[in-house]
């Protein structure tokens, strides 16, 4: 009979297309929300006691294997930024990674480590500068100090940073405007300091802060480029991975011992938001996991 026929073949229709509808629909709560999605390669493998210290793959991150390696990351990533920052009317720009290959001196409260800190920050402030500055075709750099800088500091920078103009933050906003200027401000510290890079960037003159402290949600806005980003990650006590961001590439997450790239973000991924200021927790779970597989395997005997 056509008639039972045709309403036959509309109800088993009718099924399939129900059971179709459910498996979407379960695929879909079952799919990784973005913030949350890595990539994983893997790569070969060494042991690290130190910040430095062999070589890394994935891509544009890597791990520095020397104090010059990470140097020389860092200013590109900085050129990269100046050149073309993420919001190109606000060239607010960061550069942030530990001052010291020895890990276990950074955060020991003493005054040797402390100079020694503010010695390295001195020298990558040197390179920085020659790196940016441009003789006879700029642009030109100057170079602002905290507004808590010590005298001994400033005598410092005064020795060892050429071709660039160097001013205090206590004096408040530095009269400097335009594409074809720029400018650095080096470990600010207060507020103060921060407003001051703040209104820089707002008048369209790229700015520069180099491993800022005592940041709050206010200090650095959303709007802003981290250029280059190196943090260790500790797990058990010992540091087990790197978060690393080398402008324009991606957040990448670098087991410390096999280099391997355990997951990776973008800016909108990782950053705590309307802040410049990423979120380390997945890249603490993601390092964690990386760990305990290897502890299993290496039970395990495999």
């Amino acid at each position: 009979d056509p008639i039972e026929y045709t309403s036959t073949m509309a109800g088993r229709l009718s099924t399939f297309l129900l059971a179709l509808l459910g498996l979407l629909s379960i695929a879909t709560s079952f799919t990784t929300p973005d913030h949350f999605r890595t990539t994983r390669r893997s790569s070969a493998s060494t042991t690290r006691t130190f910040l430095f210290g062999g070589s890394s793959g994935g891509g544009n991150a890597k791990i520095p294997s020397s104090t010059n390696d990470r140097d020389n990351a860092a200013i590109g990533a900085v050129k990269a930024a100046i050149s073309k920052p993420r919001t190109p009317s606000y060239p607010l720009i960061e550069c942030e990674f530990p001052a010291l290959t020895a890990l276990n001196k950074l955060g020991d409260g003493s005054l040797r480590s402390s100079l020694e800190a503010e010695d390295a920050n001195a020298a990558f402030a040197a390179k920085l500068v020659n790196g940016i500055a441009t003789p006879f075709f700029g642009p030109s750099v100057s170079l602002v100090m905290s507004s808590s800088a010590s005298n001994a500091f400033v005598n410092k920078l005064k020795k060892k940073v050429k071709g660039a103009t160097l001013l205090s933050a206590k004096d408040g906003v530095p009269e400097i405007s335009g594409k074809d200027n720029v400018c650095v401000f080096l470990t600010p510290s207060s507020q103060r300091d921060y407003q001051a890079a703040r209104t820089l960037a707002e008048s369209g003159c790229p700015t520069v802060i180099v491993n800022g402290s005592f940041k709050d949600q206010k200090s650095v806005p959303g709007g802003a480029t981290m250029a280059y980003f190196v943090k260790p990650l500790t797990y058990n006590s010992q540091v087990a991975g790197f978060l690393i961001r080398s402008y324009p590439s991606a957040w990448t997450v670098l087991d410390a011992q096999s280099k391997a790239v355990l997951g990776s973000f973008t800016d909108e991924q990782i950053l705590v938001d309307r802040t410049n200021t990423p979120d380390l927790r997945e890249s603490g779970r993601l390092v964690q996991k990386s760990v305990d597989e290897k502890a299993i395997k290496a039970r395990a005997g495999m």
